[in-house]
């Protein structure tokens, strides 16, 4: 396969998985956490490395 050949299917793939995520949950601003939450109180949740259990 030609460069161009992967390219394309890497564009088409990334595409259809845009596609798949959006026609499953549109986004939702008014859900989504705090881009920065720096002294809101706010607890981190989620799989984050770094943050240190209690």
């Amino acid at each position: 396969m030609t460069r161009r050949v992967m390219a394309a299917l890497c564009l088409a793939g990334l595409a259809a998985l845009i596609g798949a995520d959006l026609a499953a949950a549109p986004p939702n601003p008014y859900r989504a956490p705090a881009m920065l939450a720096l002294g809101s109180g706010a607890v981190a949740s989620g799989g984050f490395c770094g943050a240190l259990p209690r």
